[in-house]
């Protein structure tokens, strides 16, 4: 018995209520193209981030060892952080209508085991080394100052990581997981239709 079923095979043969073939469609291709424009916009985003520290870098000539191996430790952060998250572009190709749904569903569980891999290991990576490099990159510049200055420079730039590690990064993370579970259920459930029919 063949576990390979072509979408378009299984809605014509559906005697339940399934879900709207269209409606997969639609946000199989939204889930795709939503990804693939992230993709990009973090790839974006995180060069020229990474162009604006070689600058930063180049045009203050920082003098302590500290200061520089804070700007490294960033860019590593920010290189293997972009490493990985690329890494869901190849299953992201995959997604096409005329594929069968196991494979779809092979597919998408790619992509959502890639995600959270992203999402826990590798987003704590990156937000550790953007602390540590942070911090140490800091600590020329915040020498200089009092005491009392120095606290609150560290102690609002601990804030903000924090802020973003606690708040947004959450949010980011269950708008993202939701939008993948939606076609992810929406495709099992033809699945199952189409066994329980057999």
């Amino acid at each position: 018995m063949s576990e390979k079923y072509n979408l378009k095979e299984l809605w014509l043969k559906q005697t339940t209520e399934p879900p709207q073939m269209d409606d997969v469609f639609v946000k199989l291709k939204k889930l795709k193209r939503n990804k693939i424009a992230v993709l990009i916009a973090i790839n974006i985003l995180m060069v020229v981030t990474i162009g604006v520290i070689i600058i930063i870098w180049l045009y203050f000539e920082p003098k302590f060892i500290t200061t520089k191996i804070g700007i490294i430790i960033t860019i590593v952060g920010i290189i293997l952080y972009l490493y990985a998250y690329n890494q869901i572009l190849p299953n992201l190709m995959k997604i096409s209508n005329d594929k069968c749904t196991n494979d779809f569903l092979k597919t998408l569980l790619k992509i959502k085991k890639r995600q959270k891999y992203i999402q826990t290991k590798m987003l704590g990576i990156y937000f550790m080394t953007l602390s540590v490099g942070i911090c140490l990159y800091l600590f020329e510049y915040v020498s200089m100052m009092t005491l009392t200055w120095t606290i609150i420079a560290y102690s609002l730039t601990l804030i903000w990581i924090g802020f973003n590690w606690f708040y947004f990064r959450p949010k980011i993370i269950q708008k993202e997981n939701d939008k993948l579970d939606i076609v992810i259920q929406k495709i099992e459930k033809i699945n199952s239709q189409y066994q329980q029919e057999k």
